[in-house]
C-alpha cells in the first residue's frame, strides 16, 4: 500500500469515526504538500464539510489529530485554511528511500498472464516515400506508448499497418516505368525507400507540367484539365489492373514494395522501434470489403443506384460514409475494418489504441461507430490517439514536392552534431572511436525523443535540431548528463577506496534538498499511472527533467565523496543511485537510453 493509499484510509477511518458518514473515495484528494509550505502530504478538506458540518480549519484539525494518532509515520500536521497538511518523519522517507534502491521494478506493475491486451497502432507509413519528419513524432509517441502502458501492467502488442496499395502507390509505380531506366537500389546506391519516394515526386512534377500545358495550350480551366489528363488516367488503370491481379503489375509491385520494406527496417533500426506485429492493406482490404458486403446483406449499409456502398451515420450525429466505390474498390475506411478483423482474429484485444494524427479525428470517430456496428467489443472504446503536427522553424512540409524532413537524414544529422559538440568540450577524451560513436548516437537519439516527447502529444510542435541538443535546459542531453554525473561519483568512489553500503542508515535528519529528493523519487510510480491514464509520454519527460534539475541543485549544495561523516554519505550515495535507476527508467519508457559517461 502506497503512502498515498494509507493516508486516504486513515482519513476515510477518520470521517467515519468521527462524523459518522462514509464519504466516496473521490472526495479524498492526497497529493504532495506544495514546496512553499511546511508538510510532505497534503489532503484537501473542502470537499468533506458537508459531511463534518464544520468549518474547514475544524475538519482539519479534527482529521490531523486522528490521523497523527492512527499512523506513527505522521509526526506533524498544520492546517492552512481548506488544506490539511501531514509532516512524514525522517525515518519514514529513508525507508522508502532503501526500498525503491533496491527494487529492480520501482514504478512499473509487471503484466500478469490474464492482464488486460492492449494493442497500440503507430507509424501507419505509406510506400510512396520514406519515412520523415511526421513519422518520427507518431513511431517515438507509439513506442512510447507501448512501454508505459506495460508499465502500467498491461500485455501490449506493437502493431503497424504499412498502406501499400492506393492510387498513390501506382504514381511511384508508372513513374518507374516511364522514366526509371531499370534503376534499382543497387544500381543507384539509394536505399529502396528513397528511390521510390523520388520518382513519387518525379510523377507529381511531370503531372503538374501536364496540367499547366492543357491549360496554356487548350485553355482548359484546372478541374477540366485534371480530368483530361492521360497520366492519371494511367495510373488509375493501373490501380484497376492491379485489384484485378494483373501478373505484369503485381510483379512491379511486390519488387518496389520489397525495396521500400528494406529501407524502412534500416529506418526503424536507427530509430531504436519495433512492432510485434505487421500488417500490409494489400492483404486487409479485401477482407474489409467482405465485411461491408455482409453487413450490406444484414441491413446494416445500403447501396446507392451507382452500386456504391454507403453508411447511414445521421442518428449518431454523423452523414454518411462512403465503403465502396461504384466500381467496387476500397476505400480507407474500408481498408481499416478489415485490418479490425484479421487483428481480432489474431488477439484478443481488450483495447486498440490508434497513434494517428489530428487531422483523422473524424475517421476514427466513424471507424469507431462502423466496428461498434459490425460486433466488435473494443470498437465504441478504441482510442484515437490524436496528436499534433510537427514543423521546422521553416514551415511545413510537403511530400509531393519532396521539400519533407527525412528521417534518416534527420538522425544522421544529430549525430554529427552530437559528435561535433562533444568532441568540442572534450567530453569523451579517453574513449575509443568505437565507443565514443556509440555515446553519439545515445545522445543525438536521447536528444531527438526527448525533445519530441516533451510536448503535450495533443498540441502541434515545431522541432528545433540545434535547441533539442543542448546541454542545458530541459532537453534530453542535460537529464543524459545527469545520469552521467551521478555514475562518475561513484567511479571516483571506487578510486578513493569509498565503500557505499547499498542504503541509508536511519536516524538521520534530513536536509530540505535531501527530503524533496526523496519525495520526488517516491512519486514516480503515480507519475507512471497518470501517464498511463492520460496517454501522454510528456507527463513521464517533465518529470524526469524536474528530478534532473532538483539532484543537480541538491549535487551543487551538498558535499557527497567529501563529506565526513560516513553515515550522511552512504544517505547522499543512495540517493545518486536512486536518481540513477529513475532517470534511466524514464528515459528508457521514453525509448531513450543514457551513457555512464558524457
Amino acid at each position: 500500500m502506497t503512502i498515498e493509499q494509507q493516508l486516504r484510509a486513515a482519513a476515510l477511518e477518520a470521517i467515519n469515526e468521527l462524523y459518522g458518514a462514509q464519504p466516496e473515495e473521490k472526495m479524498l484528494q492526497v497529493q504532495l504538500t506544495r514546496k512553499d509550505q511546511k508538510g510532505d502530504f497534503t489532503i484537501v478538506v473542502f470537499p468533506l464539510l458537508k459531511v463534518s458540518k464544520k468549518k474547514p480549519e475544524e475538519t482539519g484539525e479534527d482529521l490531523g489529530r486522528f490521523i497523527q494518532e492512527k499512523l506513527p509515520m505522521v509526526v506533524g500536521f498544520e492546517v492552512v485554511k481548506g488544506f490539511l497538511n501531514l509532516s512524514l518523519s525522517p525515518n519514514f522517507w529513508v525507508e522508502r528511500l532503501n526500498e525503491l534502491a533496491v527494487n529492480a521494478d520501482f514504478g512499473m506493475q509487471p503484466a500478469s498472464a490474464d492482464a488486460p491486451l492492449m494493442m497500440i497502432e503507430y507509424s501507419s507509413p505509406n510506400t510512396n516515400k520514406p519515412l520523415h519528419l511526421g513519422h518520427i513524432r507518431n513511431n517515438l509517441l507509439g513506442f512510447s506508448l507501448s512501454r508505459i502502458a506495460a508499465a502500467n501492467g498491461y500485455r501490449v502488442v506493437k502493431t503497424n499497418i504499412v498502406n501499400d496499395r492506393g492510387i498513390h502507390i501506382c504514381k511511384s509505380m508508372l513513374a518507374w516505368q516511364k522514366w526509371g531506366q531499370g534503376a534499382t537500389p543497387e544500381s543507384t546506391g539509394k536505399k529502396g525507400d528513397h528511390l521510390v519516394g523520388d520518382f513519387y515526386v518525379l510523377f507529381d512534377q511531370h503531372y503538374k507540367a501536364e496540367l499547366k500545358a492543357l491549360m496554356e495550350e487548350k485553355r482548359m480551366g484546372k478541374e477540366e484539365a485534371e480530368k483530361a489528363s492521360t497520366l492519371m488516367a494511367e495510373a488509375r488503370e493501373m490501380l484497376l489492373k492491379w485489384e484485378a491481379g494483373d501478373a505484369e503489375v503485381v510483379s512491379l509491385w511486390k519488387t518496389m514494395n520489397a525495396w521500400v520494406y528494406a529501407g524502412f527496417d534500416v529506418t526503424y533500426k536507427k530509430l531504436g522501434v519495433d512492432f510485434d506485429k505487421i500488417y500490409y492493406e494489400s492483404d486487409t482490404y479485401s477482407v474489409g470489403r467482405d465485411m461491408v458486403l455482409e453487413g450490406l446483406s444484414k441491413g446494416l449499409f445500403n447501396r446507392r443506384d451507382d452500386g456504391s456502398v454507403w453508411a447511414d451515420l445521421s442518428a449518431q450525429g454523423l452523414d454518411e460514409k462512403l465503403l465502396l466505390r461504384s466500381d467496387g474498390t476500397s476505400v480507407y475506411m474500408t481498408q481499416d475494418i478489415g485490418t479490425a478483423k484479421l487483428r481480432f482474429d489474431d488477439y484478443n484485444i481488450d483495447k486498440m489504441v490508434y497513434v494517428v494524427g489530428n487531422e483523422q479525428d473524424y475517421h476514427f470517430k466513424v471507424l469507431s461507430l462502423l466496428l461498434d456496428r459490425l460486433g466488435f467489443d473494443w470498437g465504441r472504446d478504441l482510442v484515437h490517439f490524436s496528436y499534433g503536427m510537427v514543423e521546422l522553424p521553416e514551415g511545413k512540409m510537403k511530400s509531393r514536392e519532396g521539400t519533407v524532413v527525412d528521417a534518416d537524414d534527420l538522425m544522421e544529422e544529430m549525430v554529427a552534431t552530437a559528435r561535433d559538440m562533444a568532441r568540442e568540450l572534450g567530453k569523451l577524451d579517453g574513449y575509443s572511436d568505437e565507443e565514443a560513436e556509440e555515446v553519439y548516437r545515445m545522445v543525438a537519439l536521447g536528444a531527438l525523443k526527448y525533445f519530441m516527447l516533451k510536448v503535450d502529444p495533443r498540441k502541434n510542435m515545431t522541432f528545433n535540431p540545434a535547441e533539442s541538443i543542448d546541454f542545458n535546459g530541459n532537453t534530453g542531453p542535460f537529464i543524459q548528463y545527469t545520469h552521467a554525473r551521478i555514475r562518475s561519483i561513484f567511479r571516483k568512489a571506487e578510486e578513493k577506496d569509498i565503500a557505499w553500503k547499498g542504503s541509508a542508515p536511519v536516524g538521520l535528519v534530513l536536509n530540505e534538498k535531501e527530503n524533496n529528493l526523496i519525495r520526488s523519487l517516491v512519486s514516480f510510480p503515480n507519475v507512471v499511472r497518470e501517464a498511463g491514464a492520460a496517454f501522454s509520454p510528456a507527463i513521464i519527460a517533465n518529470y524526469i527533467y524536474d528530478l534532473a534539475k532538483e539532484y543537480n541543485q541538491f549535487y551543487h549544495d551538498n558535499p557527497i565523496l567529501f563529506e565526513e561523516d560516513a553515515r550522511v554519505r552512504d544517505l547522499r550515495l543512495t540517493l545518486c543511485h536512486a536518481v540513477a535507476q529513475v532517470i534511466k527508467k524514464g528515459m528508457w519508457l521514453l525509448g531513450a537510453g543514457v551513457p555512464d559517461r558524457m
